[in-house]
């Protein structure tokens, strides 16, 4: 990649999908803090999906929630990223989903990249449809 100088503030690249624009002001870009969270995210969220579909587990929909603790005294430095995922289906397995997280951490990436440096916690949380029911029900 290689990232120009914007000239009010941060730097861009074009890439294929289209332009990145990254500043420490939030009016002129994605964060870095933002894009090492998504990277994450995605990242994990991806190869859990693969993993899900290759068990065969059936599901609808997957959505992330990320939250992040930085250390002001040290360079507002990354310490920690929490990652939830939120995983709607048909009579989901639970203990099935616990196996996938652990292949789902040992295949990222992203997450190999920085497990030595930033602590990564990752949770779930089931909305799983019974057969023949309508509604969701949370498994925890």
């Amino acid at each position: 990649m290689e990232f120009k100088m914007k000239e009010e503030a941060g730097f861009y690249a074009d890439l294929p999908f289209g332009r990145l624009e990254v500043a420490g002001d939030e009016e002129y870009g994605f964060r870095p803090y933002q894009l090492l969270v998504a990277s994450l995210a995605v990242c994990s969220g991806g190869v859990l999906r693969k993993i899900m579909k290759k068990m065969r587990m059936e599901f609808e929909d997957i959505q992330i929630k990320t939250s992040v603790e930085r250390n002001p005294e040290i360079a507002d430095r990354v310490e920690k990223v929490q990652i939830h995922f939120i995983i709607k289906g048909t009579d989901l397995n639970e203990a099935k989903l616990h196996k996938a997280l652990e292949l789902t951490r040992k295949n990222c990436s992203m997450v190999r990249s920085v497990e030595d440096s930033i602590e990564i916690e990752e949770t779930f949380e089931l909305l799983t449809r019974r057969q023949g029911r309508g509604c969701l029900f949370p498994v925890f």
